[in-house]
C-alpha cells in the first residue's frame, strides 16, 4: 500500500544505509536541509533506552563526517518510550548523507541549497487537477449546471453562473473562504517570490507556455470564480453544493443530487443562522457576513495589485470589487458558517476581524487611504492573537485563516510603532505554541485536530514571517520543524504530500475517488494530518480498508493512517495545499539566496 519510488540514482546510496531495527527509529526530512539552516532528526525507541551521541555518515564512502552528543532526553512521545532531538545544523557541506545512532540508521538525505527546487510548483499539480468548470487533468468538463441560489434575497432557486473555481477536497463541494484564501497565498507566493515559478502551462490548465506563470494561471482560476460569487456590490454567495455530495465516491462530472436535474445549490452570504444537518435539527451560528467578505475584498486587491501591469481592465474589475466586498464586512459584521443538510459537520468558522484586518490592509496597499490603515489597526486589536495558538483543540475550521494574515500585510506598511505592536502580537502566538513545542523532541506545539497539517504549513509561515519583520531567528529551529513535520521527521516517517519527495515515504492511498476508482495519481496534494485518537475515535464512517501499516506508530495521543477509509487524516485539501505552496516557495528562494556567492 505504500508507495516509495526510488530513483535509480539512490539504490546503491539506499543500500548503504542498513535497516531500521523493530525498536528505535530515526526520522528526517525526506526532502532533505539548507546547507545554512536548521537540520535535525529525531530519534525514538519503542521501549526504553538512552542514547549518548551520533553520527552523520557521508552515504558514498561510510565515513562519519560528524558526531554529536545526543543531547536531552526528552521521554515519551506518541508510540515513543524515549526520544532524542539529533541536531546537526553546524555541519553544512553539501552532499549526501544519513544519520547513525547506536545500532539504528536514518534513510538517506541530501543537503543542498536546491533540496527545495521545484517543490513549489510540483503542489500545483494538484490544484490543477481540482479545477471545477474544465479540468484540465480529465480533459473534460464538470459542474456546468452550476447553481440556484439558497437563502438569498432573490427567490430561491433563481439560477446564477456560478461555473468554476476548485474543489475543496476529495468530495466537490466548493466554499468561498477556502477558495479565497487559497488564492491569497497564490498571489502572494509569486508577489514575493517569483523566481521560484515557471511557465509550463496555459491558462487553462494545459501543457504549454503562456508567457505567465502557473501560479498566476491558477490564481487567476480562481479569481474568475470568485467574480461570479460577488456578482454584484450587494450579492455576494458562500458555497456551492453541500454534504449530500457525500452519498459515492465519484469522478467529478454530474452531480445529479439536490433535486434541480444536475443543478447544484448556491448558498447566499445571508448573515443568517442556515441549515447544519436536518436531522440533528440544528442551524448554524452565521452573525454576518463579515468573515467571507473580508476574504474576497483581500483576495481581489491583492490580485489587482500583482496583474496590474499584465492586465489593466481585469485588474481595475478587481479593484472595484475589493471596494464592494469590503463595504459589504463593514456593514455585516460578524462570521457567515458554511451548511450542511445531512451531517453535523460544517467549517464553523467563528472570527472575522482578521479577515477584515487583512482587507484594510491590502486596500491602504492599493489607494493609500489612511482610513483604511486605522480601520486596520482597530481590527488587528480585536484580535491579536490567533485563539488556536497554544490551545489544544478547536471546532473544525473554527478560526480561519489558521494565519492571521493581516498582521504580516499591515506590519509591511505600517508606521514603526504599529510594526512594533503587530510583531509583538505574532512573537505572543508563536511562544504559546513554543511552550508546548519545547517538551518534546518533535517541538510539535500544533494541536492535532482536523486538518492539522493545514495548521503545521500556517504556523510555520508566522514564524518565518516573524523573523522577516523583526530580523530576530528565535524561533527558526520550531519553524523549521514544522516543515520538517510535513515531510517525514515525525512518529510515522511519512511525508504527507502525495509524490512529494519522488523518492520517499509518501501517501500512496488517500481519500480520494481518483486514486480510489481510478489510480489517478493526487500528485501534490497536502492530506489533513494527524488528528488525536479521540478525535479518530469519535468520528462517524470510518473504517480503515486495509490492514494499517502504521499500527506500531499510532498512540492514544494521535493517528495517522494511509488509508482511503480515513477521510479524517488522509483526504488532500485545496487550501492546505495552497499554504503549503507558499512555504514551499519560501523555503526554495531561501535556499537560492544562501547559495549566492557572498552569502555562504
Amino acid at each position: 500500500m505504500k508507495r516509495c519510488i526510488l530513483l535509480l540514482i539512490f539504490l546503491p546510496l539506499l543500500i548503504a544505509a542498513k535497516k531500521e531495527t523493530p525498536e528505535a527509529y530515526i526520522r528526517i526530512n525526506q526532502l532533505g536541509y539548507l546547507p545554512s539552516g536548521v537540520k535535525a532528526a529525531v530519534w525514538g525507541s519503542l521501549s526504553p533506552a538512552s542514547l549518548q551521541s551520533f553520527q552523520l555518515i557521508d552515504s558514498a564512502n561510510g565515513k562519519a563526517v560528524f558526531t554529536a552528543p545526543a543531547g536531552k532526553a526528552f521521554g515519551g512521545y506518541g508510540p515513543f518510550a524515549q526520544t532524542y532531538r539529533l541536531n546537526f545544523s553546524s555541519f553544512s557541506t553539501p552532499g549526501i548523507y544519513y544519520l547513525k545512532a547506536g545500532n539504528t540508521v536514518s534513510p538517506v538525505f541530501r543537503i543542498g541549497s536546491d533540496v527545495y527546487k521545484g517543490a513549489a510548483d510540483f503542489c500545483l499539480r494538484y490544484l490543477r487537477q481540482q479545477r471545477c468548470g474544465f479540468n484540465p487533468f480529465l480533459k473534460d468538463s464538470c459542474h456546468t449546471f452550476d447553481g440556484y441560489t439558497l437563502y438569498g434575497p432573490m427567490p430561491d432557486s433563481t439560477r446564477i453562473d456560478a461555473i468554476g473555481g476548485w474543489h475543496d477536497a476529495s468530495d466537490y463541494l466548493q466554499y468561498s473562504t477556502t477558495s479565497a484564501n487559497t488564492v491569497y497565498h497564490l498571489l502572494a507566493a509569486y508577489r514575493d517570490f517569483p523566481r521560484v515559478f515557471t511557465d509550463r502551462h496555459d491558462a487553462n490548465g494545459l501543457p504549454g507556455s503562456n508567457r505567465t506563470a502557473d501560479v498566476l494561471d491558477e490564481a487567476r482560476w480562481g479569481l474568475d470564480w470568485l467574480l461570479r460569487m460577488h456578482p454584484q456590490r450587494d450579492w455576494l454567495f458562500n458555497q456551492i453544493a453541500d454534504d449530500r455530495d457525500h452519498r459515492g465516491m465519484r469522478i467529478p462530472a454530474l452531480d445529479s443530487f439536490y433535486g434541480r436535474g444536475f443543478e447544484r445549490p448556491v448558498y447566499f452570504c445571508s448573515g443568517k443562522p442556515q441549515v447544519q444537518g436536518v436531522k440533528y435539527k440544528k442551524m448554524n451560528k452565521s452573525t454576518g457576513v463579515a468573515s467571507t467578505a473580508g476574504k474576497f475584498s483581500s483576495a481581489f486587491a491583492l490580485g489587482y495589485s500583482v496583474l496590474q501591469n499584465e492586465d489593466s481592465s481585469y485588474a481595475n474589475k478587481l479593484r472595484t470589487k475589493a471596494g464592494t466586498a469590503y463595504a459589504l464586512g463593514v456593514q455585516l459584521p460578524g462570521v457567515q458558517q458554511t451548511a450542511s443538510v445531512l451531517s453535523p459537520y460544517i467549517y464553523a468558522e467563528d472570527n472575522w476581524t482578521d479577515d477584515m484586518e487583512l482587507a484594510a490592509a491590502r486596500l491602504f496597499a492599493i489607494t493609500k487611504d489612511e482610513h483604511y490603515l486605522a480601520e486596520g489597526m482597530r481590527y488587528a486589536a480585536a484580535e491579536t492573537v490567533t485563539p488556536w495558538l497554544g490551545a489544544d483543540t478547536a471546532s473544525h475550521y473554527q478560526w480561519y485563516p489558521f494565519i492571521n494574515i493581516g498582521h504580516y500585510e499591515m506590519a509591511r506598511q505600517a508606521g514603526a510603532a504599529a510594526k512594533k505592536q503587530l510583531l509583538g502580537y505574532y512573537r505572543s502566538g508563536i511562544e504559546k505554541v513554543w511552550q508546548k513545542a519545547k517538551e518534546n523532541a518533535f517541538y510539535r506545539g500544533v494541536p492535532f485536530i482536523w486538518c492539522s497539517n493545514n495548521l503545521t504549513a500556517a504556523f510555520a509561515i508566522q514564524c518565518y514571517w516573524y523573523q522577516s519583520l523583526s530580523g530576530k531567528s528565535d524561533y527558526a529551529a520550531l519553524a523549521q520543524a514544522n516543515v520538517d513535520w510535513l515531510f517525514g521527521c515525525n512518529p510515522w516517517g511519512t511525508a504527507m504530500v502525495y509524490g512529494l519527495p519522488q523518492h520517499g515515504d509518501t501517501p500512496a492511498d488517500p481519500h480520494s475517488a481518483f486514486t480510489h476508482l481510478k489510480n489517478y495519481p493526487v500528485n501534490g496534494g497536502l492530506v489533513d494530518g494527524p488528528v488525536y485518537g479521540s478525535i479518530y475515535n469519535s468520528l462517524i464512517g470510518i473504517r480503515l480498508a486495509e490492514p494499517d501499516e502504521y499500527a506500531p506508530f499510532q498512540s492514544s495521543l494521535v493517528v495517522y493512517h494511509d488509508d482511503y477509509g480515513d477521510y479524517s487524516t488522509n483526504e488532500p485539501t485545496m487550501d492546505g495545499t495552497a499554504s503549503l505552496i507558499y512555504l514551499l516557495a519560501l523555503k526554495e528562494n531561501e535556499g537560492a539566496i544562501t547559495s549566492r556567492p557572498g552569502n555562504r
